[in-house]
C-alpha cells in the first residue's frame, strides 16, 4: 500500500487538517476515563505545530445526531485534555465547515465533533469540498474509522491539495502489510472471541493465507463440536458446525493446522464464585462449560508461538476477566511476550488482555482500529486508505 506520509512532507506555513480518532471514554460527568486515543494522536500534532504549520485537528465523539451539537457530544474535554497534553492552550471552534476563523502557524485548534455536520456520515461531497479548501494538507490520523467511508475520511481526501496518513496512520499502514503481505513465516494467527458468525469471513480469509490458526473462546468450541467432540452447555453454534469443518480442510488442504485444545477448564457457571475444573476435553459432561484451555493446551500454543516468524492477535481463548479462568489467555500473551516474532494485536479484548497482562512493551505493533483492524484481517478494502492511495502520485 503507497500512500504519501506526513513525517515526508515539510508543512512550514501550510494549514494542516488532521482527522484524529479521539472518540475517548466518558464518564456520565463528561470526564475523560481513558486517554489513549488522544494521546496516539499527539506524534502527528507535534510534528506538524514543530514544522511551522497551523494545525487543525477534528474527530468525531459518540453518536450526535447530525445538524445538531448537545453538550454530551461536545469535544470541549479533549481541547482541555488535548491542551494538557502538548502543553499550549487548544481553542475549540464551533461552525467551522464554511471558514471564518484564523490559526496562526505553530498554533493548533479542535474543530467540534464533525458527525454533528450534515452529511458526514454519507460522505456527502459537498461539505468535503467545503472542508479540503480549509487546508493545504489533509491528514487522516484516524486508522480506528479506516473502514468507514465519511466526509472526514474519505471524501476531503479526494479534494483537498495535498492527502497524506499520519504517524499513528503511516504506523498501521506498515504494520498490517507487514504482517499480512509480506509476513515472515510460519505466520500464526490466534481468533478468539464468542461467536464465529462475527468473525466467519476473517476466519475463511486467514485460512488462505496462515500456517497456524488458533481459535479459542466459543469460537474453539464451535470447531471442537466439528472434530466430533461434547462440548456440553458451552457457549457455541452448532448451525455453523459445517463452516468450521470447511475452514479446517481447507487447512489441511495446504498443510497448515488449526490446534484445538486436548484439556479445557469448565464450571456449571460463568462467575467469579464458579469452581474452575481441568479436564480432557474427551471428559466434558452434559451441563459442564468450557470457560478456557487447560495447561497442556496452553503449553503446545506456546510452542507455536515460540516458533513463529509472525503473529497476528485478535481475541482472547478464555473468559479472561475472571482469575480462575485467565490461565489459558495469560499463558498465551506470556508466550507473544517472550516470542521473537514479529506481533502485532488488534481488538477490544485483546487490548484489555493484553493491559491485564503488562505486555504492552513486548507486542511487535498494537493497533488503535477495531472494525478496521479486523475487516483489514478479512482482506477488504478499507475506503480512507483507499482514497489515500489514489493521491499518492499527485
Amino acid at each position: 500500500m503507497q500512500v504519501k506520509k506526513l513525517i515526508d512532507l515539510d508543512v512550514k506555513g501550510k494549514k494542516v487538517f488532521i482527522r484524529a480518532d479521539l472518540n475517548v471514554p466518558q464518564d456520565d460527568a463528561g470526564n475523560i476515563t481513558e486517554d489513549t486515543r488522544i494521546r496516539a494522536s499527539i506524534p502527528s500534532i507535534k510534528f506538524a505545530l514543530e514544522g511551522g504549520a497551523a494545525v487543525m485537528v477534528t474527530s468525531h465523539l459518540g453518536r450526535p445526531t447530525e445538524g445538531e451539537l448537545n453538550a454530551e457530544d461536545s469535544l470541549a474535554p479533549v481541547a482541555v485534555r488535548l491542551g494538557q497534553l502538548l502543553h499550549k492552550p487548544v481553542r475549540l471552534i464551533q461552525n467551522w465547515v464554511e471558514g471564518g476563523f484564523e490559526v496562526a502557524p505553530g498554533e493548533v485548534v479542535l474543530l467540534e465533533n464533525c458527525r454533528c455536520n450534515k452529511g458526514e456520515k454519507k460522505d456527502n461531497e459537498e461539505l468535503a469540498k467545503k472542508m479540503a479548501a480549509l487546508c493545504d494538507i489533509y491528514v487522516n490520523d484516524a486508522f480506528g474509522t479506516a473502514h468507514r467511508a465519511e466526509a472526514t475520511t474519505h471524501g476531503i481526501a479526494r479534494f483537498a491539495p495535498v492527502a497524506c496518513a499520519g504517524i499513528l496512520m503511516g504506523g498501521e499502514i506498515d504494520a498490517l502489510g507487514k504482517a499480512l503481505h509480506a509476513p515472515k513465516r510460519p505466520l500464526v494467527a490466534i481468533v478468539g472471541g464468542s461467536k464465529v458468525s462475527s468473525k466467519l469471513t476473517i476466519l475463511k480469509s486467514l485460512a488462505d493465507k496462515v500456517d497456524q490458526l488458533i481459535v479459542g473462546g466459543g469460537i474453539a468450541n464451535t470447531f471442537l463440536l466439528a472434530s466430533g467432540k461434547r462440548i456440553g452447555d458451552s457457549l457455541a453454534e452448532p448451525d455453523l458446525v459445517k463452516e468450521a469443518h470447511a475452514i479446517m480442510d481447507m487447512m489441511k488442504e495446504r498443510g497448515a493446522e488449526v490446534p484445538l485444545p486436548t484439556d479445557v477448564v469448565v464450571a456449571d457457571e460463568v462467575s467469579a464464585l464458579a469452581r474452575a475444573n481441568k479436564i480432557s476435553v474427551d471428559d466434558v459432561a452434559v451441563h459442564d462449560r468450557i470457560l478456557d484451555i487447560g495447561p497442556k493446551s496452553a503449553a503446545r500454543l506456546g510452542e507455536i508461538i515460540a516458533n513463529a516468524g509472525t503473529i497476528v492477535w485478535n481475541g482472547p481463548v478464555g473468559v479472561f476477566e475472571l482469575p480462575q479462568f485467565a490461565g489459558g489467555t495469560k499463558m498465551m500473551a506470556s508466550a507473544i511476550a517472550h516470542s521473537e516474532a514479529f506481533s502485532i494485536a488488534g481488538g477490544g479484548d485483546t487490548l484489555a488482555a493484553i493491559a491485564k497482562f503488562h505486555i504492552a512493551d513486548d507486542v511487535g505493533y498494537i493497533s488503535t482500529g477495531g472494525g478496521a483492524f479486523l475487516e483489514f484481517l478479512e482482506g477488504k478494502t478499507l475506503p480512507a486508505i483507499a482514497a489515500l492511495e489514489e493521491r499518492f502520485k499527485d
